[in-house]
């Protein structure tokens, strides 16, 4: 009966969400205070309904109830523990349920967490939120059905995607819909403060921690995903241009556009409807990733391939949740007042570069991810859009964006002194072009964007550093004051010296591993030696192992140098009898330097255990762990800066609204 219970907290859940769509903006719009409050009851109870719903799906995986079609198709018997839990999200169905499981627990933590915004505006947003979630239930309700049951039911499952069945993918889902999903609750204060005919700096300081909360999920589950693909795929990268990538990239793009539009709209009451058009796109790109994916327009690695149906669904989802929204905004943005005023050398200007930069990266995306889909369904022809478009595109126009994030923070607001930032950078660019010598002096060989990119780099790490230091005054004032004065910074401070500090760091990963990689694929048999980077590789043979699911075939690698032993390194090759697929398992050694890599793949002849011949490579990735570091430290200075007391605290109280500063509400 678990399944059925569960099947009816969804429907309970969705009654739920149609009444909060609707009783609570009425009441905003009535000044019924009693309908504006029942929005926190009702989103609280739809969060409880769908958390149900999920638990009820979750034990179905843990005690492999395989009458419900979901664990039968997505689950084993013998299958660890961890992967059956994970396998609650590892399917459409699943994965759409942890979808609208996170919605509804943002919805719920405005209303906890939101005591300090008006109860108009928490009244419009928890609705606009409803919205949303009234879309999602019914597409999961009538077309995917986590809770379908079969009968009869086989005795095992068909079992989980292999490649899926890793710690780190697990995690991956949650923290991308994180991401994905927390944008929608900001998108639900702008449609809400479009409604309502007000966006001030109150609103933008409200806006502002879910924004960051959103921005670090997206930006962790993005950095623990290519993670998952550098060392599990066995394909020696971290990045590859996937159009499943792309879908949640652009949104993360986007959102750190929104961050910093944000800030200006708070500090300034700038930038306003810029803002609001941020927040709702950002949104419609996780929509409009969610539509790619499930619709089965992508093959990809990790895409859902799905019936057209559900397809056809999403995207009228699609078209009425953006196109609403951007119609509303076409009718309210120009009534809105501009704001303040700066001049074209002040940091508002230096975060409007920031911003469209990022919004025309984001276009490049979306082109190259986009236009093979609208060229086959035109002509019907079918062509590839990989890295070298997006390399030869979007890097040159990110380059420049990394000169402006190591001068902005020197900038003043409202008017600058071009001249005296200068004067105050003139070492960090001396020690920018020596740093770039000395690495070319070290390799003596690459790309000439590489060593502009690695310039560029170190110029905003130093930067970076070198503004921070300012700050406390660092080497002008006893060290004992310095470290007060850092004490006494705001946490927001912090954060951003964290987080630019950090793209700088991932910066040389990403540069060091694409432009000085070394690979060699070959086949091997027991003996042979290979001879990369400095290493001595000699390849000892295959073993057969067993696994709870799977069998292996492991390899072993003696790796030395100047006729020492470095290692011992043991890729696998993994075979899922139940799944009929195959996974590898990479052997790494890594180091700040670099990381030696090795995989197996299918056996070069038919018999493989009489010939001992698999095809090995190898590759060496220098600085590549440089990326991880560097995605951390993002993560880590989004934190600092949510931990923030002003962020903590939220706003102050609205000023009375006026004639000049606002537009008629609904």
């Amino acid at each position: 009966m678990t399944p059925e219970f569960g099947h009816f907290a969804l429907a309970l859940a969705l009654a739920l969400a149609l009444v909060q769509s609707v009783l609570p903006i009425l009441g905003a719009a009535r000044g019924n205070l009693k309908w504006m409050r029942s929005a926190r009851a009702l989103s609280v109870a739809q969060l409880l309904f769908v958390g149900l719903a999920f638990a009820a799906l979750m034990r179905a995986f843990v005690v492999s109830d395989f009458t419900v079609l979901n664990v039968a198709e997505n689950s084993h018997s013998l299958k660890p523990m961890l992967y059956k839990v994970a396998a609650t999200w590892g399917s459409h169905e699943g994965s759409l349920l942890l979808w609208v499981l996170i919605l509804t627990a943002f919805g719920a933590a405005v209303s906890f967490f939101g005591s300090n915004i008006p109860e108009p505006l928490k009244a419009r947003t928890l609705s606009v939120q409803a919205w949303i979630s009234v879309g999602f239930l019914s597409f999961m309700l009538l077309t995917s059905n986590p809770f379908e049951r079969l009968f009869p039911p086989p005795i095992d499952g068909n079992d989980l995607n292999p490649l899926l069945q890793d710690v780190g993918l697990a995690m991956h889902p949650p923290l991308l819909y994180l991401g994905y999903v927390g944008f929608s609750i900001v998108f639900s204060f702008a449609v809400a403060a479009l409604l309502e005919g007000r966006i001030d700096t109150a609103w933008a300081r409200w806006v502002r921690p879910w924004t960051l909360a959103a921005w670090m999920s997206l930006t962790a589950g993005i950095a623990l995903g290519s993670w998952w693909a550098y060392y599990e795929l066995g394909w020696g990268g971290w990045w590859f241009w996937d159009p499943v990538e792309n879908v949640s990239f652009m949104p993360w793009l986007l959102g750190t556009a929104l961050l910093h539009s944000a800030i200006v709209t708070e500090k300034r009451d700038a930038f306003k409807s810029w803002t609001i058009l941020l927040a709702i796109l950002t949104f419609s790109l996780s929509l409009l990733g969610t539509f790619v994916v499930r619709s089965g327009l992508l093959t990809s690695v990790h895409a859902f391939a799905v019936d057209p149906e559900r397809g056809l669904y999403i995207l009228m989802l699609l078209a009425l949740s953006i196109g609403g929204s951007l119609a509303l905004f076409a009718w309210r943005a120009p009534m809105m007042e501009a704001g303040g005023l700066f001049k074209p050398v002040s940091r508002e200007a230096g975060l409007l570069v920031n911003n469209l930069i990022l919004a025309a990266a984001t276009g490049t995306v979306l082109f190259g991810t986009l236009y093979p889909l609208f060229l086959e369904a035109v002509t019907g022809d079918k062509i590839s859009v990989g890295p070298p478009f997006f390399n030869a595109s979007f890097i040159p126009m990110m380059l420049p964006l990394v000169f402006v994030m190591g001068l902005g923070p020197y900038l003043s607001w409202k008017r600058a002194d071009l001249a005296g930032v200068f004067q105050r950078l003139r070492f960090v660019a001396i020690l920018s072009v020596l740093g770039v010598l000395a690495i070319w002096y070290m390799t003596m060989g690459g790309p000439v964007l590489a060593y502009l990119s690695i310039l560029l780099a170190i110029w905003l790490f130093l930067a970076t550093l070198r503004e921070w230091a300012l700050r406390i005054r660092l080497f002008d004032v006893p060290f004992k004051e310095a470290l007060r004065r850092a004490r006494n910074l705001p946490r927001a401070t912090h954060g951003m010296t964290m987080a630019h500090a950090g793209l700088a760091v991932a910066m040389f990963g990403f540069v060091g591993s694409s432009a000085w990689k070394s690979e060699q694929v070959v086949f091997v048999g027991p003996g042979s030696n290979i001879f990369i980077a400095g290493f001595d590789v000699t390849f000892e043979g295959v073993q057969r192992l067993s696994g709870p699911n799977y069998f292996a075939d492991r390899g072993t690698l003696v790796v030395r140098r100047d006729g020492e032993i470095v290692t011992m390194l043991y890729p696998e090759r993994r075979t899922f009898p139940v799944a009929q697929s195959s996974t590898t398992e990479s052997a790494i050694r890594s180091t700040l330097a670099g990381d030696l890599y090795a995989s197996i793949a299918q056996p070069a002849s038919e018999d493989a255990e009489e010939s001992g011949a698999w095809t090995l490579r190898i590759l060496y990735e220098p600085l590549v762990n440089f990326i991880w570091i560097g995605s951390f430290m993002l993560v880590l200075g989004g934190g600092l800066s949510l931990s923030d007391r002003r962020l903590r605290v939220g706003a102050p109280r609205r000023r009375t609204i006026d004639a000049t500063t606002s537009v008629p509400a609904e």
